[in-house]
Parts: structure tokens; C-alpha cells; sequence
């Protein structure tokens, strides 16, 4: 280990290559100082999610072929510490990408106990890759950053953590608002592929002018520029990850090492007997501009367009509907299906509109003046009036029976609560 020490000459470094998996966590030994602690470093979450749950999405369904043998083996080969320091020193990389026993262990949990994730991810990078490497490349950013979705969510356009961040990004619903991606009840733009992913290229890049430092920037991704800021100030103003370190929170000290190993793996899969699943190209599409309320059943029942594959296509609608009538919205569909919906758009926007849009615009106020009269009437009575002492021992009951009249007009016609009458008092009665 010495010449990994010399490369690379942080505390931390001085570890055993002692790792246990717990759940959501690893336990790593470490040694500095001549002493010996064990540390726990939470998993980023996408490393947690099982497998099934990235091949729900509907582009997964239909795209991915599972029936397909691609020759992912079980055994994952093990190389030396040079090996794996000589492999990421020529991944054309502008980020620095060090090696070390953190990395190397997140290379082996990715290579190892997640290769059927990587096989999905490799398979998925189809969908996603073209898109993010055209944001990033328009901003000048280093591409290798297109691997960061694999650490935020493994490339589950549905993924939700904890704490509310959804989407490939895993954005906030406060920090999309910055960047411009829309989040209300009907939409959330935080899950559209292209434009949180423009939203992320921008957010990187005003990251990256504040620290001037990759490895910096995206653990303020994972935890925020404030928790970072802090961890700088705690280090006495060092401005390295790997020396700010210890003073970082617990996923987002994993975070780094792991975008790392993402890279690698990425990048030297087949040497680990890693391969992707079968492929197979979506077809293609294109957007038209919606300005009228829109729900997606009137789209798959009118156009002929699977309804899950609409809403794969769309995200952001998080009710299947496209509030069209607030401003003009964009919607995706197979290139085979735009010409249909702008020949027959009003046709569309018409079918089973009234069942499928039921929130109205107005409302009328129920007429109470009948209910008013009736109420009064019943307090005033009709006819003449006439008046009845009570005597002690009659109760109201009795004294209607008496003059053939209700319980209830005697409470009305003499402003009575309850069933309680006072002897001597007098009655009201309308006959």
C-alpha cells in the first residue's frame, strides 16, 4: 500500500481492506495514527434498489430484452491495487478519478453483488446517455459527469428518496423551482428527462464556478453547497474532498468514491464478465404543443397509443392530464402518432371531455329563501293565536295532545331549546 499512500496521501487512506455490507450502510476499518476505528458510510440509495424495481418502468418492459442470454457470468474476476489504479488513470476523464481501498470497495460491491444492476444500467444508458451527454457538452462540462444519474438513482426515472428528491436527478422540489423545472399537483417537470437533466447541467455549472473543484460539486449535489461550505470552515478552509472527508455526512462521504467506481465499471465492464442486457431501440418521437386541457386516455383512445407508453413518454403529468388550459404545455408521443393528433386535435380534446374533466368553473349557491319561509312559518304559525297557562305536572308533550298540534311547532312557535316548561309560564298556540 505504500505507493497507494504516496499517490493519494490522505488519513483516511491508511485503512484495512476490511468491508462489511449492512443493509443500507458498510462498515469500513480504518487505521490512522497508529489507532483503529470502524466507520459506517451510508450507501447512496441507488445502490439499494432491487433490481425488479428498476425493471418496472415501462421502457425497461418493452425495450429490455430479459429472455436474452448476454452472457453475464457469476464469477467476478478480483485484479491487484496497480491494476485498478492503472485502469481509471485511462479513463479520458477531466475529473480527477484517484484510486483507493473506498473506491475499490464500491468497484467490487458494483462488480460483485450489484452486476445484474449494471447489466440493467448498461442496457438502460441507451434511453438516457444521448440526452445527458448533449446538456453537458452545451455547457462545457466534463462528460463523465453522465454517470452521476447512475449514483442518484440508477437510472429509475421514477425514483423517490426519503426526503422528497425525485426523478434521473434527484432533484428537491426547492432547487428544481431555481432551475426553472415546474412542480405542482398536475405537473412536475423535477421527473422529465430533458429538461431536469438541462436543469442539473446548469446547476453543475454554477457549482463548479463557486468551488473550481469536480469531486467538491457533486458532493454538494448529494448534500448541498451549505453542508459542504460548513465541512471547508470545520477542515480549516481546505477546499479537497478527500481532506474535507471526515467532516461530511455519512452518504455523501460514500458519494464520491462511488461515483468513482460507477466510472469504472461503466467503462471496463467486460473485464469483470459484466455485459449489458439486450437492447432493443425506442421507437421514434416528437412534441406538439398542447393548449387546452388534454387527458391522456382521450390521446391512447383516439390515437391509438398504449397508455403506459404515453405516460412513459410524459412523466411530468403526474395525473395523466395536461393542464392546457393555464398556458401551452409539451407533449411527447411516437412519431407515428403527432400527424393523427394534429389532424383530429379538436376531435380529441371533445372525446368524453365531460366525464374526464369534472372540476367546474362555476357554481351556484343553493336557493335558501323556500327553507327560510318554511322555517318562519313554523316559528310564527298560522291562524289565530291563542295562549295556555301551564299548570304544574303538564309537560309539553301533554299540552300538544291536548290542542292536536306538535311537539315540535309548541318549541318553534315559543322559542323552546329543549322540553322543559316552568308551571305558571305561558304558551303560544296557533290553531
Amino acid at each position: 500500500m505504500k505507493n497507494l499512500i504516496n499517490y493519494c496521501p490522505l488519513v483516511f487512506l491508511f485503512l484495512l481492506a476490511t468491508l462489511q455490507v449492512k443493509g443500507q450502510s458498510v462498515d469500513v476499518l480504518i487505521h490512522e495514527n497508529g489507532a483503529e476505528r470502524k466507520e459506517s458510510i451510508d450507501l447512496p440509495k441507488s445502490m439499494t434498489y432491487p433490481l425488479d424495481s428498476l425493471l418496472n418502468d415501462w421502457k425497461a418492459k418493452n425495450y429490455i430484452d430479459l429472455g436474452k442470454d448476454c452472457s453475464t457470468a457469476e464469477v467476478n474476476p478480483l485484479f491487484s491495487d496497480s491494476i485498478y489504479m492503472d485502469r481509471l488513470s485511462r479513463i479520458p476523464a477531466v475529473m480527477e478519478m484517484p484510486y483507493n481501498e473506498i473506491v475499490r470497495k464500491f468497484i467490487d460491491m458494483y462488480a460483485g453483488r450489484l452486476r445484474n444492476q449494471v447489466s440493467f444500467m448498461l442496457s438502460a444508458c441507451n434511453f438516457y446517455m444521448p440526452i445527458f451527454e448533449e446538456a453537458l457538452d452545451a455547457y462545457g462540462i466534463p462528460l463523465e459527469l453522465k454517470y452521476l444519474p447512475i449514483i442518484e438513482s440508477a437510472l429509475n426515472p421514477s425514483a423517490v428518496s426519503r426526503a422528497g428528491a425525485s426523478g434521473l436527478w434527484q432533484f428537491m422540489i426547492g432547487t428544481g423551482k431555481i432551475y426553472g423545472l415546474e412542480s405542482n399537483s398536475l405537473v412536475d417537470e423535477r421527473r422529465d428527462p430533458i429538461k431536469a437533466t438541462w436543469a442539473a447541467a446548469r446547476y453543475l455549472k454554477e457549482m463548479y464556478n463557486i468551488y473550481g473543484d469536480w469531486n467538491l460539486v457533486i458532493a454538494a449535489y448529494n448534500c448541498g453547497p451549505g453542508t459542504v461550505n460548513k465541512a471547508i470552515r470545520r477542515a480549516g478552509g481546505e477546499k479537497d474532498y478527500w481532506k474535507i472527508y471526515n467532516f461530511l455526512p455519512k452518504e455523501t462521504r460514500g458519494y464520491v468514491p462511488a461515483f468513482i467506481a460507477a466510472n469504472y465499471v461503466m467503462t471496463y465492464y467486460c473485464d469483470h464478465n459484466i455485459c449489458p442486457m439486450e437492447t432493443n431501440i425506442p421507437a421514434s418521437t416528437d412534441t406538439v404543443q398542447v393548449s387546452q386541457n388534454l387527458h391522456f386516455e382521450q390521446i391512447a383512445e383516439l390515437c391509438k397509443v398504449p397508455l403506459d407508453e404515453i405516460k412513459s413518454l410524459n412523466p411530468q403529468y403526474k395525473q395523466q392530464v395536461v393542464p392546457g388550459d393555464i398556458k401551452p404545455y409539451t407533449l411527447r408521443l411516437p412519431l407515428t402518432a403527432i400527424s393523427s393528433f394534429i389532424d383530429c386535435q379538436d376531435t380529441i380534446y371533445a372525446y368524453r371531455s365531460d366525464e374526464l374533466f369534472r372540476n367546474r368553473r362555476t357554481v351556484a349557491v343553493k336557493n335558501d329563501t323556500p327553507t327560510a319561509a318554511r322555517k318562519k312559518t313554523a316559528t310564527t304559525g298560522k291562524g289565530n293565536v291563542r295562549y295556555h297557562k301551564i299548570k304544574s305536572g303538564e309537560t309539553l308533550s301533554t299540552i300538544a295532545s291536548r290542542y292536536g298540534v306538535r311537539v315540535k311547532d309548541l318549541q318553534n312557535w315559543n322559542g323552546l331549546s329543549n322540553t322543559k316548561i316552568a308551571a305558571g309560564k305561558n304558551l303560544k298556540i296557533y290553531k
